[in-house]
């Protein structure tokens, strides 16, 4: 009888100290959730003040003044467009009429330096040339 009472006041002793423990954790997970909740509010409040800040500094009549003081531009009128008709003529071309494209051989010759350099010692180049 002895021993199951020593049994029974061991398993209490235990369940208390685990009951303890899980009490001790889920308090700690409290005070963790709320740390949490703080910085997110100061966060959020942080947020605020910046979208209020953008706000003012995107303002169109503040962006109106400081284009009229800095950037000295003058309304567009209707009467500035012109017909196609006007546009001058298109400027001469440096190519040699008849010449090869110069931009298009520079990408051949670049194509083929790269063919030329993708074939190792192992593998003999096409056509059978070393």
């Amino acid at each position: 009888m002895r021993i199951i009472h020593l049994l029974v006041i061991g398993a209490l002793i235990f369940a208390a100290a685990y009951v303890y423990r899980i009490k001790m954790e889920s308090t700690a997970r409290v005070e963790r959730v709320l740390r949490l909740n703080a910085e997110i509010r100061e966060q959020r409040d942080a947020i605020a003040t910046l979208r209020a800040e953008w706000a003012k500094l995107d303002a169109p009549l503040r962006l109106q003044g400081l284009a009229d003081r800095h950037l000295g531009l003058k309304p567009l009128n209707a009467t500035q467009y012109d017909q196609l008709k006007n546009l001058p003529e298109r400027p001469p071309s440096f190519a040699r009429p008849g010449a090869a494209d110069p931009i298009g051989s520079m990408i051949d010759t670049i194509e083929a330096a790269a063919d030329a350099s993708s074939v190792t010692g192992s593998v003999p180049p096409p056509g059978g040339q070393r």
